[in-house]
């Protein structure tokens, strides 16, 4: 083998072995430490790391694999329950805000959710006071937060959040006019449409609680997001 292309290999393996390390320490920090934004995440454990090579950093998508064998080797028995504990909180929730069409998003849908986890929802109203007005009048003290969301790779939008706890679990709804349902945001790990779940699709998650692999929850993820 030639010494130029030696050294490449070398080069590349080496490269791909940073990308590994950095994505596992990301995923340690998620899990550990409830960190929530991948791009935090990335540079943390880089910076930890001692990787400066922006070639080794890894994609969004490698350190969201990588959380999920971390909890699968780590929280292999608590991270499921907490998972369903959300999934649970999360139909409930969408009961009783019926009324604003509800979807389930993020890590409560997508199966990566722990203890850290609030269970996200994105409501839908043209009235900019509804919301509000719904929790004051049963009773749930809230905070108000402007959130930034990528509408497409060139477009973002502004839109109010309303953050509250109940029965010791956090609750994040995102409020966007009724149009909105047509089209999602874009996901944070890969850049398209975000998965949303209506309660139908959620009860179909709720039913098969136990996926026994990646593969195996995609599958049903799909499934439900059908129903």
């Amino acid at each position: 083998m030639a010494r130029g292309r030696h050294h490449r290999i070398h080069a590349l393996d080496r490269l791909h072995r940073h990308r590994q390390r950095v994505a596992q320490e990301a995923a340690r920090l998620m899990s550990e430490h409830g960190i929530r934004d991948f791009h935090q995440a990335k540079l943390k454990a880089a910076e930890r790391m001692g990787v400066v090579d922006d070639q080794a950093l890894p994609r969004n998508r490698e350190i969201e694999q990588a959380l999920r064998e971390h909890q699968r080797i780590f929280h292999g028995h608590e991270q499921p329950h907490a998972l369903r504990r959300r999934r649970e909180a999360a139909r409930e929730a969408m009961g009783f805000l019926a009324r604003f069409e509800p979807r389930l998003v993020g890590a409560v849908l997508e199966g990566t959710a722990d203890h850290h986890s609030a269970v996200c929802l994105h409501l839908f109203c043209d009235d900019p006071d509804a919301v509000p007005r719904f929790l004051d009048e049963r009773g749930i003290p809230h905070q108000v937060v402007n959130r930034r969301v990528r509408k497409t790779r060139d477009c973002h939008g502004d839109y109010p959040a309303f953050l509250f706890q109940a029965d010791e679990l956090a609750f994040d709804l995102t409020v966007f006019p009724r149009d909105a349902l047509r089209q999602a945001p874009l996901n944070r790990i890969d850049e398209r449409p975000m998965q949303r779940a209506s309660l139908s699709a959620v009860d179909a998650l709720l039913a098969d609680p136990d996926p026994s692999s990646d593969e195996d929850f995609e599958a049903m993820l799909a499934h439900a997001l059908q129903s």
